[in-house]
């Protein structure tokens, strides 16, 4: 086993958290609160929570969550930085986010270990996501300088033209399993077409996005461009629910995507929703069996399962199906599962004991509803003692599943693979769109026609032909039905993130009726 990194790989870090030489755990000791360019308590923080660090069980610390006051005081410091950063040049700001990729990149195993510390999944995969982080604001930095308008000419020398206009503060809330990386989704795009934004983390996943609102505020934004708010759901109603508030971009489950859309509506704010998935992965008998059993193993195992777009349901054609499963188990039984700061891990800890016992609750209904687990669906417990406290499980392969049991049609959101035999392709299409939600897709086949033709049929956002779980920031995310809507990443996230105003203009003399 490699060892954890050093100290001296987070120098930066270490101004707000103490490590441990012996534990390789944080103890935090400032706000996480950041407002105006700096870190503070929040004004009226009277609830305190405690985070923990998902590998070990341990509790690094406690912070304050943000009440209405606070809240306030971060739209208002939003708004006097939109003032000035919506006025700067498209030019003028994609230097600003290119200098703030530069020091992502620079700053890349500090934050990955954060990462990594306060989320659970494995050191190898927070690089990943750090990586995409710094690509996504080097993609919008590259969008800001062509955002332009439409020429139109009218009639008698008469013109007209439109303006793409910021929208002003925005609010950001996240998701615990992409902190730093679901920060930079909303971030990029917003702070690109010149707005300000507010971010509220997950309150399990609180640390890392301050690091981000401190690299945008080397990186030369004004102060009070990105603040971050902490906080559960009354904070989250207090930012949907403030009048400055010009626009609110969801990252979470249905149920509270529901909540958000709700409260937005009161003040007409447009929302973008990325909600839950129980996606389909569709394998035909003519797949590339290692290709396709590889292409699995990503749809349902990144960040221990805890992916809004994984391929959960596996359907497989019966011709292939005894050998595709025996590979499948094969290559999940042999994911080496532990410590996430050591190099070759490539299974973490879930986020939390209450969503470890959630995710075992339904491997336990599966069975009883007629489900077989060919491996896995158990807690696992590390060989190092710190380590015994974390929350680990053995990821889960079930068999004999049918479309009507719970492990098939609820998002579990854990390691566990239900796979599903099916005969023709129009069989596996309709129940691959039998479902409320429409998040992903994939289909592995060697015929190309067929390949368009499903994944045209299916109804989902974001599909994928012999691949999944990619995410290039160049490409749209998103769902159809209750998997949400509105785009993040490619050109289209900038359509959400700002307001087309139109202008005409007489060159004549104006004609009355009266």
């Amino acid at each position: 086993m490699l060892p954890r990194p050093s100290l001296s790989l987070l120098p930066r870090f270490c101004a707000f958290a103490t490590m441990s030489s012996k534990t390789s755990t944080f103890h935090l000791q400032q706000p996480l609160n950041y407002r105006a360019g700096a870190r503070i308590q929040p004004v009226d923080g009277s609830h305190s929570e405690e985070v923990y660090e998902p590998a070990t069980g341990r509790v690094m610390g406690k912070f304050l969550f943000s009440g209405e006051k606070e809240v306030d005081l971060a739209v208002q410091s939003a708004k006097a930085a939109f003032k000035i950063w919506s006025q700067k040049s498209g030019m003028e700001r994609s230097r600003v986010l290119l200098e703030a990729a530069r020091i992502i990149r620079e700053r890349r195993e500090e934050i990955a270990t954060m990462e990594t510390i306060n989320n659970g999944k494995s050191i190898f995969e927070a690089r990943v996501d750090i990586d995409i982080s710094w690509q996504c604001l080097e993609y919008y930095a590259g969008l800001a300088g062509a955002i332009a308008g439409q020429h139109v000419q009218l009639p008698g020398g008469s013109f007209a033209y439109t303006r793409r206009e910021a929208l002003g503060v925005c609010v950001g809330i996240g998701a615990w399993n992409y902190p730093f990386q679901i920060a930079c989704w909303k971030s990029a795009p917003a702070l690109a077409c010149g707005n300000a934004m507010i971010y509220k983390p997950s309150p399990l996943t609180p640390i890392s996005v301050v690091m981000l609102a401190e690299i945008f505020t080397q990186a030369g934004v004004p102060n009070g461009l990105f603040n971050v708010v902490q906080g559960g759901a009354a904070t989250g109603q207090f930012l949907c629910q403030h009048r400055d508030v010009a626009k609110v971009s969801f990252t979470g489950s249905v149920p509270t995507g529901i909540k958000i859309m709700e409260m937005s509506a009161k003040g007409i704010k447009p929302v973008t929703l990325e909600l839950g998935g129980k996606s389909p992965l569709i394998i035909f008998s003519d797949s590339v069996l290692e290709n396709a059993v590889n292409g699995a193993l990503m749809a349902n195992f990144l960040t221990q399962g805890e992916v809004c777009c994984n391929g959960t349901r596996v359907f497989v054609q019966r011709e292939i199906l005894e050998a595709f499963t025996e590979e499948v188990v094969k290559h999940t039984q042999k994911i080496k599962i532990g410590d996430p700061l050591v190099e070759d891990t490539r299974m973490g800890a879930l986020i939390s004991h209450p969503h470890l016992e959630r995710v075992l609750g339904f491997i336990t209904q599966a069975k009883e509803q007629g489900a077989k687990v060919l491996c896995g669906g158990e807690l696992y417990v590390p060989d190092d003692p710190k380590l015994k406290n974390g929350y680990y499980m053995q990821p889960c392969v079930l068999g004999d599943c049918r479309d009507d049991m719970t492990c098939v049609k609820e998002e579990i959101f854990g390691p566990v693979m239900s796979i599903l035999p099916f005969d023709t392709e129009e069989e596996v299409l309709e129940r691959a769109n039998n479902t409320t939600f429409g998040l992903a897709g994939g289909v592995f086949t060697r015929d190309i026609q067929r390949a368009h033709r499903v994944v045209a049929a299916l109804q989902a956002g974001m599909c994928f032909i012999n691949n999944y779980n990619i995410s290039p920031v160049e490409l749209p995310f998103g769902g159809y039905k209750m998997s949400g809507f509105g785009r993040e990443n490619g050109q289209a996230a900038m359509e959400y993130y700002s307001q087309l105003k139109t202008v005409c203009v007489e060159m004549g003399d104006v004609e009355s009726v009266f």
